[in-house]
């Protein structure tokens, strides 16, 4: 099979180079913040959007324009590749996948892309990387890239600046020796399988929440983009690099050990951005319990749930396993037992007791063999027909055909 995968290093740029990062990567955010507000200009005026070959041609005309002469500097496929990611973001917000294109801000996801491989050396053994314009940069070496380079992408982050090379080389499709387990995600316990294993969670957040208040409040008392307020803004972006960074190491060492040992598992479909809802409501319907959830909300983000199931999506596809996502609905009120099913089964957060026939257990043990059932259940009716498997990916939750196969 055909494995793309991307391999990100620290760049470590001289002065001048470090200089050319910014003006290169402020091009691209100019080119789309500009085709940005042409497209918006022409909607206003009732004419037809521009493709992206119409925005070439604008692009073209931009760099003719002694105003803006200084995009010609830029290398020209990086700021291309600032209109494809416009043109896509408009495809993502038409096909209700993403809301409307805004514009970007400086400083914020700072990033540009070269897509031709053609002008890109890879000199591993001496730690050197040749982009256009820019020259050999040294980068951190701390894993061999395989495969073949298909694109570069340039990005900062916590004042640092990356690469991520995006490699394709032909893998082995290999035959997982694994068991299978259903996970139940929480709070109190990141994860719980149903063999009775328990992730404990990480709160990279919280534990670093009184740090970065702290940092927050020192640099509200500095005068806005003065030296010293651009020294307090650095320790509050150092706090938050620091914070991405810990969630991330756990979320891959987790996911992980998890695609591991286990070929099939099963995962609730659980709908992070419904669940993380603001409660404030309205003025003229005010919410209830607003402090209350938004704890709640701040502990469930701090867990990174969304980020974890893609981790587990394309490593177990890489081990020859496979993801399948259930209703979240009841798992954990439903006896394993017996099947019934009650609110009095979970009287407790953490314990479970049936009503019925008296079992009893942790109520996240219990959520984690129910999402196994359920999640073999689909499997067999995907075997059967009775429900339609992806054609890649995920086996995504579908409650109709769930209904139909239960029928």
């Amino acid at each position: 099979m055909q494995r793309f995968q991307a391999f990100r290093f620290e760049l470590k740029p001289n002065g001048d180079q470090a200089r050319d990062l910014r003006r290169f990567a402020g091009a691209c955010r100019f080119v789309y913040n500009r085709a940005l507000a042409l497209q918006q200009e022409r909607y206003a005026a009732g004419e037809k959007k521009l493709g992206y070959a119409g925005l070439c041609k604008a692009l073209t005309a931009w760099k003719a324009d002694p105003s803006t002469a200084w995009l010609s500097e830029a290398p020209a496929q990086a700021l291309q590749q600032a209109l494809k990611d416009l043109e896509r973001a408009y495809a993502n917000f038409f096909a209700k996948r993403a809301d409307f294109p805004r514009f970007k801000k400086k400083g914020r996801s700072d990033s540009f892309r070269y897509p031709d491989p053609k002008q890109i050396k890879l000199d591993q053994a001496n730690s050197r990387l040749f982009l256009p314009k820019l020259g050999r940069l040294r980068y951190r070496n701390s894993r061999d890239v395989l495969g073949t380079v298909k694109n570069v992408t340039v990005s900062q982050s916590g004042g640092k600046w990356f690469v991520s090379i995006q490699t394709e080389r032909e893998a082995e499709i290999p035959v997982h020796q694994g068991t299978a387990v259903g996970i139940d995600l929480g709070i109190v316990r990141f994860a719980t399988l149903s063999d009775g294993t328990v992730y404990a969670p990480l709160n990279s957040f919280k534990r670093h929440e009184q740090a970065l208040a702290k940092a927050q409040r020192a640099m509200s008392r500095k005068v806005k983009f003065s030296n010293n307020w651009k020294k307090a803004k650095a320790r509050v972006r150092k706090i938050h690099s620091r914070i991405g960074n810990a969630r991330r190491d756990f979320l891959h060492k987790t996911s992980t050990a998890i695609s591991q040992n286990h070929a099939m598992v099963c995962i609730e479909d659980l709908q992070v951005r419904n669940m993380s809802k603001s409660a404030a409501g309205t003025a003229e319907a005010p919410g209830r319990n607003v402090r209350a959830k938004s704890g709640l909300n701040k502990s469930i983000l701090d867990q990174g749930w969304f980020e974890f199931r893609r981790q587990l999506d394309y490593k177990l596809a890489w081990n020859g396993g496979h993801l399948i996502a259930v209703p979240p609905q009841n798992t954990s009120r439903t006896c394993p037992c017996c099947g019934y099913m009650s609110a009095e089964n979970r009287r407790t957060q953490a314990r479970f007791e049936c009503v019925e026939c008296g079992f009893e257990e942790n109520a996240d043990v219990v959520g984690a063999i129910n999402v196994l059932r359920a999640g073999h259940a689909r499997l067999a009716c995907e075997a059967s027909g009775a429900v339609r498997p992806p054609a890649a990916g995920t086996h995504r939750s579908d409650s109709g055909a769930a209904a139909r196969c239960r029928a």
